[in-house]
């Protein structure tokens, strides 16, 4: 007879969702008696704080939304029956439509969806004059005379063109056209909408004619250049194949009507789609071999991971195997996550993948790999090797427990103290009743959280929300998370979006403590914003700093285009070095600290 372990009788005893309740019920307990007994963690230790963080003693973050002028409220729309789209939304984003140096912000919105026949397919899903929409704000950032700046933001959502009624998921931005403006594209339960920016504040929904807008439920979404051709494709993540005419009756452990999980229905293949050179696509999932390996797909990033200057794509999926498509430089991929040691965690299992973000955290110049998970499954660290090997030391940089209570969704590799290394920051929400809330207006509300990166030589974690100040103090249903520097101040500020909540925005108030130097990279060979373009920051006294273009990541979300590196003390004149898509590799001198410095292929040193 095979020796059963206690994890083994939990198994046969409890289903997923009582392991997970009775986890976080052990783990807060185990606190508990810490905080009894006169236990002091790392993490509350002034001298440790004093010593990682540079003793600032004001609030890290403050949260502005409604007084900036971001009123908008999300909501799902749910009436009881329990809709599985109904927990999973929705995302938020930060890209510059207009082009005037700041970030604006596009919020997405859901509906109920019993406003529509029971028996429509998501593709039938239509608009309705009752329904909210999405919202577009333009940010009017203004300078005061004493140098400080004040955010305002204006609903720009009519006059733009941009307020789809769908029910909305998420959204990716990009220049489609390479005429220099960011175009939009928005992922739904029900028909995506695909926008080109006319650059004069308007857009023109394109989705008829320059892309199939799916009939699937999706997800995440990312423009990338897969095969160089100096246009930018995208890839659409989708999730699973629900339907309101076969909704599915779900429990809670504790007996109550709650949402499934999505081993209740069956996965469907994400799809990657070429462009044609003009702002129109063709459906290239077959022929790229994307149609290969599938699961209930959640986050997205497209990236270089093996280091040989062909993007590829990293896919968590939820409850399945992810996805590590390697591009073979043919216009082709091949799945080798599983070898790649990407596919599942340490042990060997599938985790609720929803989040993901890429970043050189260990300073080697490599991509490595944060993904954030379900209640009872800690957040996972994947390093990588360089060559897109990678190992799982999420409990070896002190990243594991600080999660296990949590569910994660929007997630970034950030600096968010300007020190120079990569800090963690995770958006939380429950998908299923926190029973200890049962009776409460929100039974999914978590606290978000954020992560302090120690540096070399150990590069370990310490959980410092306790210290980020009210704003951190928040229990809500988060989702969507968007990293960017809204005041243009030199530091990385957040906005969050809720699921049935209002959405946040927090100020990073760290960038007077420290030195910092931000980047715009203009391409003036393929996509103008140069995504996918690898920028190394070079130091003389410590490891050099890598960062790379993108807008994708996070959860359901789009971040700020711009390349931010916090310096710490250090004030000098910055060099860097640019891989630009083309192939160009240029140097860059004498860049002043303390500004946002635009840097234009063509008018650097060019490099071997």
């Amino acid at each position: 007879m095979a020796h059963l372990n206690c994890v083994t009788i939990l198994l046969l005893v409890f289903d997923r969702t009582q392991i997970y309740l009775l986890l976080a019920f052990l783990f807060g307990a185990a606190l508990f008696l810490s905080a009894i007994s006169g236990c002091e963690s790392s993490e509350d230790d002034p001298s440790i704080r004093d010593a990682n963080h540079g003793g600032i003693e004001k609030p890290w973050f403050i949260e502005i939304a409604e007084q900036s002028g971001l009123d908008f409220v999300h909501t799902t729309g749910a009436t009881g029956e329990y809709f599985f789209p109904e927990i999973a939304g929705s995302g938020c984003g930060l890209f510059d439509y207009d082009n005037d140096g700041d970030l604006d912000v596009y919020l997405l919105q859901s509906f109920a969806l019993t406003d529509i026949d029971e028996q429509a397919l998501p593709s039938e899903i239509k608009a309705s004059k009752g329904r909210g929409n999405n919202r577009l704000y333009r940010n009017d950032l203004q300078t005061n005379a004493d140098g400080s700046t004040q955010i305002k933001f204006v609903d720009v959502t009519d006059q733009a063109g941009v307020g789809d009624q769908g029910y909305a998921m998420g959204m990716a931005v990009g220049d489609i056209d390479n005429d220099g403006d960011l175009d939009l594209y928005v992922t739904n339960f029900g028909p995506n909408k695909l926008y080109l920016n006319n650059a004069d504040g308007t857009f023109t929904d394109v989705s008829a004619a320059a892309i199939d807008s799916e009939d699937r439920w999706s997800t995440s979404a990312s423009f990338f250049d897969y095969n160089k051709d100096g246009y930018l494709d995208l890839f659409v993540a989708n999730y699973v194949n629900f339907s309101i005419r076969e909704n599915k009756i779900c429990h809670s452990a504790g007996g109550r009507r709650d949402y499934c999980g999505p081993q209740t229905y069956n996965a469907v293949p994400d799809r990657l789609f070429a462009n044609n050179g003009d702002g129109t696509f063709r459906d290239v999932t077959e022929e790229a071999g994307i149609n290969l390996a599938f699961g209930s797909g959640l986050g997205v990033m497209c990236a270089d991971f093996n280091n040989d200057n062909w993007p590829d794509i990293y896919v968590a999926n939820d409850g399945n195997a992810n996805q590590l498509w390697i591009n073979q430089g043919d216009g082709t991929f091949i799945n080798e996550a599983l070898l790649a040691g990407a596919a599942y965690n340490a042990d060997g299992m599938s985790e609720a993948g929803m989040g993901v973000s890429g970043g050189d955290y260990d300073l080697d110049g490599d991509l490595d790999i944060f993904l954030s998970h379900l209640l009872g499954e800690h957040n996972t660290l994947l390093v990588n090797d360089g060559n897109a090997s990678f190992d799982d030391r999420t409990e070896q940089c002190a990243l594991a427990s600080m999660s296990w209570p949590y569910t994660g969704f929007g997630t970034a590799w950030v600096d968010i103290d300007c020190d120079g290394d990569l800090d963690v920051f995770v958006a939380n929400g429950a998908v299923k009743i926190v029973e200890e809330l049962a009776t409460q207006a929100n039974p999914y509300g978590n606290l978000n959280q954020l992560a302090l990166n120690s540096g070399p030589p150990n590069f370990t974690f310490t959980n410092t929300t306790s210290q980020a100040g009210v704003a951190l103090e928040l229990v809500e249903t988060s989702r969507g998370a968007a990293f960017g520097d809204i005041d243009n101040d030199g530091d990385i500020d957040i906005l969050i979006s809720n699921r049935d909540g209002p959405v946040r925005l927090l100020i990073n108030q760290i960038s007077n403590e420290r030195s910092w130097i931000t980047f715009s990279l203009i391409a003036k060979e393929g996509n103008p914003n140069a995504i996918g373009a690898d920028v190394k920051l070079i130091r003389n006294v410590r490891n050099n700093l890598h960062r790379y273009v993108h807008a994708d990541s996070s959860y359901l979300s789009a971040n700020d285009l711009r390349l931010h590196f916090g310096l710490g003390a250090d004030k000098s004149d910055q060099t860097i070095e640019v891989l630009w898509p083309s192939g160009l590799h240029e140097r860059f001198t004498k860049l002043s600290p303390m500004q946002i410095h635009k840097i234009i292929q063509g008018r650097g040193e060019v490099l071997p």
